[in-house]
């Protein structure tokens, strides 16, 4: 199970968000990517790295669209 995971991490790591659209969806995919690996870490360190890398994939995923939507909510007034 581990080996899926971190063949799935890698490979959305070294996938292009350049196409991707708006900052919002681009801070949602680098959030969740971010906060999947730091939750593993630290969830790992207690027996439970799967449990922590989802509870930290969707808080960095929520935390990046809410900083991406700042940044595009910026860009509309200029």
């Amino acid at each position: 199970m581990k080996h899926i995971l971190l063949s799935i991490l890698t490979a959305a790591t070294f996938s292009s968000c350049e196409n991707m659209g708006p900052s919002t969806q681009k801070g949602a995919v680098i959030g969740g990517l971010g906060g999947a690996a730091v939750g593993g870490i630290i969830g790992s360190q207690s027996g439970r790295g799967l449990e922590g890398a989802l509870i930290g994939g969707a808080v960095g995923a929520a935390g990046g669209a809410a900083i991406g939507n700042s940044k595009d909510r910026q860009r509309r007034y200029y």
